[in-house]
């Protein structure tokens, strides 16, 4: 099932969605005119790439470097007694568990690509946990 968790979760205290779009095309266009090498915009850690294979959701878009692979997201959330390294969510069971712990909690959407490693952060946006 595609969701979008910004749409079904309102921002917490004045937090709202930060697009990273701009700086996306920005970094595409730097790819295709020689000013970025390839190597450097197909850089996914390890772990990136595990998870984007275990635990993201298609977009149904091809990959905007290769055009060969899909592109999936991978979200995380960071906040209080989280891993440091953030938790990734993949289910409406995982954002309801985020949801019923305290503090306040911010999700980052990362596109990634498992054939060539193409990764960019997409948005990000607060989720308000229990009070």
């Amino acid at each position: 099932m595609r969701t979008d968790p910004a749409a079904l979760y309102a921002p917490t205290r004045g937090q709202g969605r930060v697009d990273y779009r701009l700086l996306r095309e920005a970094t595409l266009t730097g790819v295709r005119q020689g000013r970025i090498s390839r190597a450097d915009a197909c850089d996914a850690h390890p772990e990136l790439l595990r998870a984007a294979r275990s635990y993201s959701e298609e977009t149904g878009e091809p990959c905007p470097l290769c055009g060969d692979g899909p592109l999936v997201l991978v979200r995380y959330v960071f906040g209080p007694r989280l891993p440091p390294n953030g938790r990734c969510v993949a289910t409406n069971g995982d954002w309801d568990r985020i949801r019923r712990r305290k503090g306040d909690f911010t999700c980052y959407v990362v596109e990634v690509c498992t054939d060539c490693s193409w990764n960019h952060l997409r948005f990000r946006f607060g989720v308000a946990g229990a009070r």
